[in-house]
């Protein structure tokens, strides 16, 4: 384990073998029948997107395009920004004939339900850009929409290109997701009326964005109000952990504390806290709720610098992806002025040095849980395999690395008899105390 002195140069390496290694294996653009690249769109069924190992579109390529934009917005590196300009350009120019086709097997599929016919199977499938162009659940099309809006902050031109992909997302997530009496986004899975703590991200940010994007005060405004009401459901004032999952007929609602699922829950709330106008009268709240959480979450933090697959359980696995969350938004929090620095620092280096270690040479990242569905005993939890082809990892190193970067900016790591310290002014070197190189 990495432990001690910290440099913009060596972080900045660990993120480039990152970008380099999804570089080489991510899609963009697509090919038509024969598998040759294409971009006439003219007859969208006969075109599929590019093969690789990681796709264009998908919720944890949503983290990972916010994960590069914020690397871009922080060091410049126009390699980052052209990782996501060729996905989102090769997206909206892509997206209109998509839609247009994807609203055709809609009608088709609709018509041929009435008349007990079966629809014939086509090339792609139900088109490409599914997930965009008709969204089923959140996981299809919130992060992705966060990401995108994210990109015309700081691509302004992408506005008109972009912006029937993100009111489609967007209308979805408002409009088209199931509820709760109470309005909170919900599914019907694994049972009716279930809420699934993931959810909050898949799809909160995109609303609050939507809100900057749009000049439009009622998404923000519905943004912290469903933080509230996801606080209502899944955060344990005993543990100041959120649960996983929650299903409203249950009459006892257990409390399973998965790391990854605690992450998308601080992450959103580092997101929203982001766009959320000063004066909105629950951003206190959310704040506080922030705070609670971190609070709680260093107390877990191993000698390692992870987190455990089950948060308060020391026998399941140490996992990546929960980890370079908490990196991220531990780093963010200090940065935005809402935690202590001093207090706080060091429990963020550790975590990224711990996800440093977990960066093969190839710039794989490994000990990243896969995909997990909501359960009610740790056995689940405590087997589920990790992968390096697990898509879920890389946005939060990603975003863990350029916010590390911010970090040591801003503050004065040293080294102090052997432990990290965070300095918010350079403490120089006295009386032999500081141990600076």
């Amino acid at each position: 384990m990495p432990y001690g002195d910290i440099t913009e140069a060596g972080i900045k390496a660990e993120l480039d073998r990152v970008l380099s290694f999804l570089e080489e294996n991510s899609a963009v653009g697509y090919v038509d029948a024969d598998g040759n690249p294409t971009t006439d769109y003219s007859d969208i069924s006969k075109i599929s997107e590019a093969r690789a190992l990681f796709g264009m579109s998908s919720y944890e390529w949503g983290v990972t395009y916010s994960g590069m934009l914020s690397i871009y917005k922080i060091t410049g590196d126009e390699r980052y920004a052209k990782y996501v300009r060729d996905r989102f350009e090769a997206i909206g120019e892509a997206f209109p004939a998509a839609k247009k086709y994807a609203d055709q097997l809609k009608k088709e599929r609709a018509k041929a339900q009435q008349t007990g016919n079966a629809i014939p199977m086509r090339f792609g499938g139900r088109g490409i850009l599914r997930g965009l162009t008709s969204p089923g659940a959140l996981v299809d099309c919130g992060a992705m929409t966060a990401a995108m809006i994210k990109s015309t902050m700081i691509f302004p031109e992408y506005k008109k290109l972009l912006k029937p992909v993100i009111e489609n997302g967007v209308d979805w997530v408002m409009n088209g997701e199931h509820r709760l009496a109470d309005g909170t986004l919900a599914r019907n899975r694994p049972d009716k009326n279930a809420v699934w703590l993931d959810d909050m991200y898949m799809g909160i940010p995109a609303l609050a964005y939507y809100g900057v994007y749009a000049n439009d005060n009622k998404y923000s405004r519905e943004a912290a109000k469903q933080i509230l009401l996801f606080k209502e459901k899944m955060w344990v004032p005993e543990t100041q952990l959120f649960r996983h999952g929650w299903i409203e007929a249950m009459g006892y609602h257990p409390a399973f504390y998965w790391g990854r699922a605690n992450g998308w829950a601080i992450l959103t709330m580092c997101d929203v806290l982001d766009v959320l106008p000063e004066n909105d009268p629950d951003r206190p709240a959310i704040i506080e709720l922030l705070q609670q959480h971190i609070t709680s979450l260093a107390k877990l933090q191993s000698g390692y610098g992870f987190w455990h697959q089950l948060l308060d359980r020391n026998d399941s696995y140490m996992e990546t992806s929960a980890t370079a969350i908490y990196a991220y938004c531990i780093a963010h929090a200090i940065n935005e002025g809402w935690i202590d620095g001093m207090a706080f620092g060091p429990v963020a280096q550790l975590a990224w040095e711990a996800v440093t270690t977990q960066i093969n040479e190839n710039g794989a990242v490994e000990g990243v849980c896969v995909g997990t569905g909501m359960a009610f005993d740790p056995a689940f939890y405590y087997f589920r395999n990790t992968s390096v082809n697990a898509r879920h990892g890389y946005g939060p190193v990603l975003l863990a690395g350029g916010e590390m970067i911010r970090l040591i900016k801003n503050y004065y790591p040293r080294m102090n008899d052997a432990a990290i310290l965070y300095y918010k002014q350079d403490p120089g070197v006295s009386g032999g105390i500081f141990s600076v190189k």
